[in-house]
């Protein structure tokens, strides 16, 4: 009897805690702020030199021999 009691109190006491967290994550996660993508994207962004480096580099082009022969194309 008093061990169903017990389950049971746990049970109840779990749910609790459960929503008590997610709504701490809540309010913390989408709480008002001044800062905006704008303001940020400064700290973030690589130098001009490091930009167009990665765009060759990624940017799809055949460059070099590879790029002449057209058995080599996918």
């Amino acid at each position: 009897m008093w061990v169903d009691i017990g389950i049971v109190a746990l049970l109840l006491f779990g749910v609790y805690a459960f929503t008590q967290l997610v709504g701490w994550e809540k309010r913390t996660l989408t709480r008002r702020t001044s800062r905006t993508a704008e303001d940020m994207y400064g700290q973030y962004t690589d130098s001009l030199r490091k930009q167009r480096r990665h765009a060759r580099e990624y940017s799809g082009e055949r460059t070099g021999e590879s790029a002449k022969d057209p058995s080599t194309r996918a």
